[in-house]
């Protein structure tokens, strides 16, 4: 089964968990930690010879054209995080497809390929923002993966479809590659665990977050998207003064992540988000023509 890894590309001061401490016009006056930490990441995935997706944010791309054309030029796909790093359910439908359109248009000119995928920052795609998907199917794009089906106090759709799907919009189709979550079940009682990326991943022992990944791609025949961020390998980064909730989120298991990471990889295959879901599709596609021989 290929899973699907994925990199937000952003640094450690654009966090939504910050966003109260650090306001976007100060952004230029913190040291960039961004290049050093995604070369880091290139080279891993070189090692492993694994491609990946690097949803990459728009205001990292305007400073660093030259981390985006390596990340391009080492065979991942380039997809798009927004420009500002804003939660879409706190933008207006303009000012929504004004964040989108700029961050692609500066990474196709940089890259000089198109951009297909988009991820919301913090995955703020929920039930009250999915008009975010007519305006992405009208930019230009073909998947999202911008919807995390659990309870959260920032972002979530609850009860969310859990694997790869079509949406159908006023505009148009748009894939969604939901964020992966691990189905636990007790009797009538089931919930959705995160467990295959950011700070769940650095919060679960890696062995646990294993055997979650195995069983979704053998016993319910689905991939994973796996994703982190380049300051979660980054123990060093500056500390920021912030309430102890945020602080916690942010900085807890930082040494241990690239470790867990390197887990994954040894032991799951993957590649980028587009390349699963076409191969997921591909897959459909020769099922639906075995059925129709039979028929």
């Amino acid at each position: 089964m290929i899973n699907a890894l994925t990199i937000d590309v952003e640094d450690y001061f654009h966090v939504t968990a910050f966003e109260r401490h650090i306001k976007p016009d100060e952004w230029d006056t913190y040291p960039l930690r961004v290049e050093g930490n995604t070369l880091r990441i290139l080279d891993m995935l070189d090692e492993f010879a694994l491609r990946a997706t690097f949803f990459v944010l728009g205001w990292v791309a305007e400073r660093l054209p030259s981390l985006v054309r390596e990340i391009h030029r080492r065979g991942h796909e380039i997809a798009c995080h927004g420009y500002a790093h804003q939660l879409v359910y706190r933008l207006t439908p303009e000012e929504f497809r004004k964040d989108v359109s700029k961050a692609k248009t500066i990474l196709e000119n940089i890259c000089g390929a198109h951009v297909y995928g988009y991820r919301a920052p913090s995955y703020s795609i929920m039930t009250k923002s999915l008009w975010a998907l007519d305006i992405l199917v009208e930019e230009g794009f073909t998947y999202d993966s911008s919807i995390f089906p659990i309870t959260h106090d920032i972002y979530g759709i609850p009860g969310g479809k859990r694997f790869p799907h079509e949406i159908s919009t006023h505009s148009g189709k748009i894939h969604e590659f939901p964020i992966s979550t691990y189905l636990l079940k007790m009797g009538s009682w089931q919930s959705q665990l995160p467990i295959a990326g950011g700070g769940y991943l650095r919060l679960l022992p890696a062995a646990l977050v294993g055997r979650a990944i195995q069983s979704i791609n053998s016993k319910e025949k689905q991939p994973v998207i796996v994703y982190f961020h380049p300051w979660e390998i980054d123990p060093d980064q500056p500390r920021i003064q912030a309430g102890l909730k945020s602080r916690f989120r942010h900085y807890l298991n930082l040494d241990r992540m690239e470790l867990k990471i390197r887990h994954l990889l040894e032991n799951f295959s993957f590649s980028s988000a587009s390349e699963c879901l076409d191969g997921r599709k591909s897959a459909k596609a020769i099922i639906s023509q075995e059925v129709s021989c039979h028929d």
